[in-house]
């Protein structure tokens, strides 16, 4: 369980980077079944498709885990556990969407005095 000081990931911000660099199942984008923003009102019923991995992996750079091992993490969950194997870009992708995670200063929101997030 996170302590009051604990921060929380930046769920719009964590999607902003994971629908734009990484999108495994190719839904958004020039080649993507549907256009638009993850944001879009007609994108609501996938926008979270991502989520759980995204946030696993923010989570696993705040902790400090080599930038290799989360890059890893994602080859593994967009080669194998959901099937797509390996592509061309499969870790191209992966490793931008390390980079951003990391060097998004916004990406983690901090508990006020009170212990309440924003």
């Amino acid at each position: 369980m996170d302590s009051p000081t604990t921060p929380k990931v930046s769920l719009s911000r964590i999607r902003d980077h994971g629908w734009s660099l990484w999108d495994p199942i190719g839904l958004l984008g020039e080649k993507g079944h549907f256009s638009g923003k993850w944001s879009d009102s007609k994108n609501a019923r996938f926008a979270d498709e991502y989520d759980r991995y995204l946030i696993d992996a923010a989570h696993q750079i705040r902790r400090g885990v080599p930038a290799q091992k989360v890059v890893d993490f994602l080859y593994d969950i967009e080669a194998n556990y959901m099937g797509l194997g390996e592509r061309e870009t499969t870790r191209e992708r992966a490793q931008a969407l390390v980079v951003a995670i990391k060097h998004d200063d916004l990406i983690w929101t901090w508990p006020d005095e009170n212990g309440h997030f924003k």
